[in-house]
């Protein structure tokens, strides 16, 4: 038997048994939650180019190739982003895919790159 670890009196170690993957330990971190609980969950942010609905996305749900407009840079696969659009009635049609920090840097960008 090792110094460095402690048995227990019917030959088990003494260490702390932690869930897999989430709260629930079996990896289903995501079971029930739908959309909101893969995605997070919208918000709304003012800027100085209008109110935008935000909302991040995590790398594990990132499963398609996008282009920034920000930097226009592919947005890779499994990489963590934010998707946004203008706030108001059909502003969910202007959906775009953005590296985090393009979008909190577009208001300091120059003349001539549109806003998405």
């Amino acid at each position: 038997m090792s110094p460095r670890r402690a048995r227990r009196s019917d030959g088990s170690s003494r260490r702390s048994r932690r869930p897999a993957y989430g709260p629930g330990g079996d990896g289903a971190d995501d079971e029930g939650l739908g959309f909101a609980g893969r995605f997070g969950i919208g918000q709304v942010e003012e800027w100085p180019d209008g109110e935008w609905q935000v909302r991040r996305i995590v790398g594990g749900a990132a499963d398609k190739v996008y282009r920034c407009p920000g930097c226009d840079q592919e947005i890779r696969v499994g990489l963590a982003h934010l998707v946004s659009w203008p706030n108001w009635s059909g502003g969910e049609n202007e959906r775009r895919h953005w590296h985090t920090a393009c979008w909190r840097n577009r208001v300091n960008r120059g003349p001539g790159r549109t806003r998405y």
